[in-house]
């Protein structure tokens, strides 16, 4: 069995920097778009290498305000074209280079709001709020491969929640890789698509979370998981105690822009809702499900 785990690192590691990728496209209503016409281009001069914790490309980490939407990529922002979309549209971002996922792990799907209105000049520094995620499919089946939801997709197709308020948005679609998340080097690859949500919705999101802050290496889904040596129920574990292991927002609450507005409670026993203006509230539950490094990322 050692030999077996031995052999299985070995193939991780040297395989590592192959069948990257990165979401260049964006799919509405069948049609795709070109690269980068409605998603915010990365500087980086490989353009598909991932964002790690340690041994990192470009020294970019997910501590940096480049998180949110990958390497200098604001500064493509001004003539990256904004995408008009329905609340309640199915969308989807597509990977670049024809490719597919082909590294374990899960997948996400985050929208932060432009708060001036335009989204041509929004960073990402406001709050963000996950409405999709795929973990695993199949618990009996390879966590190399087969058993998550995400391996072998060559693009991730979401719902735009109906009750989205009308705006203009960041759309993050993000997955994360866990073949080295046992030495600290889970990798990360995203971008951020800007679309102009239409329609008459008044939702808040349950739980918001702020880029960069969201995850760190204390969390072990990104410092410790071993899809080698961990079951699948152990790995679901490692998720759950991270912000990837949240309830998506998928509608309801009542968006307002009173500080002292009461949140609306989740179906979640850990959390309870916060608006888009209003600071953290906490009870005993969120407090210590939010001990230590959570607190940095998560609004709950």
């Amino acid at each position: 069995m050692k030999l077996c785990v031995a052999f299985a690192l070995t193939v991780a590691l040297a395989c590592s920097s192959e069948a990257h990728y990165i979401f260049s496209k964006l799919v509405i209503n069948g049609e795709v778009s070109n690269d980068w016409q409605y998603i915010r281009q990365t500087t980086r001069s490989k353009a598909y290498e991932p964002t790690k914790f340690s041994n990192t490309y470009d020294d970019l980490t997910p501590n940096d305000s480049d998180f949110r939407c990958n390497l200098d990529s604001f500064t493509n922002a001004a003539k990256t074209e904004v995408a008009e979309v329905a609340a309640g549209d199915t969308i989807a971002m597509r990977l670049n280079y024809d490719a597919t996922v082909s590294h374990p792990g899960p997948g996400q799907v985050y929208m932060s709001k432009a708060p001036s209105g335009n989204v041509k000049e929004y960073e990402g520094d406001g709050e963000w709020f996950k409405i999709w995620e795929k973990t695993l499919c199949n618990e009996n089946g390879d966590l190399y491969r087969d058993a998550w939801c995400t391996y072998g997709l060559s693009e991730f197709e979401f719902k735009i929640p109906e009750d989205t308020p009308a705006g203009e948005y960041l759309v993050r679609a993000e997955h994360v890789g866990l073949h080295k998340a046992f030495h600290n080097e889970a990798e990360i690859f995203y971008s951020c698509a800007q679309i102009k949500v239409t329609g008459s919705g008044t939702g808040s999101p349950d739980i918001t979370y702020k880029i960069p802050g969201i995850y760190n290496d204390t969390m072990k889904i990104f410092n410790g998981a071993s899809i080698y040596t961990e079951s699948a129920s152990q790995i679901l574990s490692d998720i759950k105690d991270s912000p990837i292991g949240d309830d998506v927002w998928t509608g309801g609450g009542t968006f307002s822009t009173s500080a002292s507005s009461t949140p609306v409670p989740t179906q979640s026993a850990t959390a309870k809702a916060t608006h888009f203006s209003q600071s953290a509230h906490h009870n005993s539950s969120v407090k210590a499900r939010n001990q230590g490094a959570r607190k940095l990322g998560r609004r709950a």
